[in-house]
This record gives C-alpha cells, structure tokens and sequence, in this order.
C-alpha cells in the first residue's frame, strides 16, 4: 500500500488550525486518507452525496454540539457550500472555550466554490491543502519502467495499480464519462456533455500549447467567451493547469498567453486514444505530454509557496518551467525527453533575461552532472528531491 505524503501535512494542519480543507479531483484518494485519520483520532465522517448523511447537517449547529468531542469530516462539500456560514460561529465558540485546532476536515473536488465560500466564511480559521495524484517520490520511482508506467497511466491510484493496460484505460474512460455526464452537471453549468467532451479532447490534443481560445472556438461553434468559461471550469475542477507566462521583464517582445495542460497524464492519453507506452512513443502529443508530467510532478512536492510559469520572448527564448522559490530563489527548468540532453541557445538567452539562481535540465537519464553554463542536468526523481529539500 502506498502511504501518501500529504497524511502528515493534514495532521499538522489540523494540529494547529480549527479547520482544514482537503481539495481534490475525485478518485485521487481524499477519502481514504480521511479514514486514515478518523482510524486515529475520534472522528465522525458524513459524505454529503449521501441523502442521510446531508440531512444530519442541515442543522451543523446541533450536529456539532453532539459531536464536539470529535473531529468532523465532511466530504463533497462543495454540495452544501451553505454550511461555511454558521461554522465561523461554532469555531470562534470553541476557541472561547479553549479548543483551537482540529475541528473540521473538509473534502472537495472543486476547488472555485469551496475556497469562495471558506474564504469568506471562514478568513484565518482553514488551512487549505491540495492532493495530487499519485507522484513519482511516492511511488517511488527511480527506475525507467516506473516512471514510464506513471507517465502512461497517471496518477489516480486506481488507474495506475490496475492490473493490465486495458483495465488501467478502461477505468480512465470510466473516469471521464462520469464527470462530464454526472459531476460536473452536478455542480451546477449547464454545458452540454458532447460540447464538454470534445472540448477537454482539443485540451489533451494541444497539450502543452499556448491557448488560442479563437481557433477552440471556431472548432467548438461558441465564442472566445465561452471557450474561457469552459477553460475554468476545468481549472476550477483540478483538471486542467494553466500555466501563466514570466513577465516581470518588461522590455522584451513576450509571450503573454497561458500554456494549457491537462493535469494528469493518464487522461491525457485515454483522451487522445493512447492505450500503450508504445502508442505514445509515435504519438504526437508525445512532448506536451511529458512536459506536462514533468511540470505536474514537480508541483505535487513543491508546497503552495510556490509559483510556476514559463518564459518566451518573440524572438525565441524559452524556458519550460520557471519555479519562484520562496527566499527568493529562482529556478529555470529544461524539460528533455532524451537520455542524451542537448542545450538550445533559446534557453541561455532565456536565462540571461531571467538571471535565475539555479538552472536544470530534466532529462530520461539517471545520473546528475554539471553543463556549460551553470546548468545541472538531472533525473525527475532528483530533482523532485531537491524540490523537497528547497522548500
């Protein structure tokens, strides 16, 4: 059994914060680390999709006061977003009595609504944490078939521990259906699930391109200003990533528009169609999508205080990834797919623009060694590690 890394952050969290909201795509695994923590502390969990369950809390009031002595654990939350409101009382109460951690768990799929509502209700009374899917550290995976097996399936547990391919596909096809026909409906746009379908499908067919929401558009028969709504739904749901350019160097030509990347790289690929290692090896979409699993597995172990952009100018300078560290440092990412990595001169100008502190290339290798130019080359895995050990 894989044991999450964010199980400690939670308990930490709630060791020092009356509440703690837990968000996540659904099937990432919030539920069972929330029952790994009631096995541990007195806990009482409510899945608010269940009707008996969403009746005990209409009255959260009364629900807390008789279960005061525990900690309460309400998962789809974002299905009573009404419930924030009287929690702000119930908290302030309890810290007038002295109880001032460890409250409230709070589990979401759908990061918009829940931060809104907490925000509001509850400013300096939540701690909020994400859970990714499954990362190389936890699973981990130093060696080529690991890594191959996690960029092919992605991350959702179950999806990368089914017991062949075609299971691991099947469930990833399951997966999609199940959010474009009955989540997303449920939380409340009115989209209809073909549009939805084709346009998360052009998503995972550009991934890693700048988004160019008048050519989507076009494709899809709406307007620009619809592309953009679609575009953050997905966003919201923690489906797509929308990586900001680096523009704080005002007098070059820059690239002002996001790159798009569906997050996981297992839907990527059940998306477009690629059921195999081989598939995607002769696919297209093959560099996006390893620049995507690349970036995705960095921000799992980087924490919230840090921020991810990319750098291109007109004239051709570029960076994949630009991670700002807290402390200041900056740090400027290569991302290769090749065992033998060759620098562009695109990004030694890049970095002469940015002036990082530190600049690696990721690449399928496994040993770390120096390059011209103050550039480490590195494996994922490593650089994970250094990720971890910088924040």
């Amino acid at each position: 059994m894989i044991k999450r890394r964010l199980d400690t952050k939670i308990r930490e969290a709630l060791s020092r914060s009356p509440s703690v909201a837990l968000m996540g795509p659904r099937q990432v695994g919030k539920t069972t680390l929330a029952h790994a923590i009631s096995n541990t502390i007195p806990s009482v969990y409510l899945d608010l999709e269940d009707r008996l369950d969403l009746a005990k809390v209409k009255d959260i009031a009364a629900f807390h006061e008789e279960n005061r002595d525990k900690l309460i654990i309400l998962d789809e939350i974002q299905r009573m977003p009404d419930v924030f409101a009287p929690l702000r009382g119930i908290i302030d109460k309890e810290r007038r009595r002295g109880n001032k951690a460890g409250r409230f768990l709070f589990l979401g799929s759908a990061s918009l609504d829940l931060l809104q509502q907490s925000s509001e209700s509850l400013a300096g009374r939540i701690a909020y944490l994400e859970l990714h899917p499954l990362d190389l550290l936890e699973v981990n995976g130093k060696n080529t078939d690991q890594v191959n097996a996690l960029w092919v399936r992605g991350g959702f547990p179950e999806s990368l521990l089914a017991d062949s391919e075609d299971q691991s596909f099947d469930w990833r096809i399951d997966f999609i259906k199940t959010y474009l026909e009955r989540d997303i409906p449920q939380l409340g746009p009115r989209i209809p699930a073909e549009t939805l379908a084709r346009f998360w499908t052009m998503l995972a067919h550009n991934q890693g391109t700048l988004l160019n929401a008048a050519h989507m558009a076009r494709n899809l028969e709406v307007a620009s200003v619809t592309v953009g709504r679609y575009l953050d739904l997905m966003v919201d749901l923690l489906l797509v990533r929308r990586l900001q350019p680096w523009t704080s160097n005002l007098g070059k030509r820059l690239v002002r528009s996001p790159k798009i990347f569906v997050r996981d790289s297992g839907l990527t690929h059940a998306l477009v169609h690629i059921t195999s290692f081989n598939d995607l090896l002769g696919h297209p979409v093959v560099g996006g999508s390893w620049e995507g699993f690349v970036i995705e597995n960095i921000m799992a172990v980087s924490g919230s205080r840090v921020q991810p952009y990319f750098y291109r100018t007109a004239g051709g300078a570029e960076i994949d990834c630009i991670l700002e560290m807290p402390g200041k440092e900056r740090w400027a990412i290569e991302i290769k797919r090749s065992a033998a990595p060759s620098i562009s001169k695109g990004f030694y100008v890049a970095c002469e623009d940015v002036k990082p502190t530190k600049k690696f290339v990721v690449y399928a290798g496994k040993d770390s060694f120096p390059m011209e130019g103050g550039i480490r080359a590195i494996s994922l895995y490593d650089l994970m590690q250094e990720v971890v050990r910088t924040t």
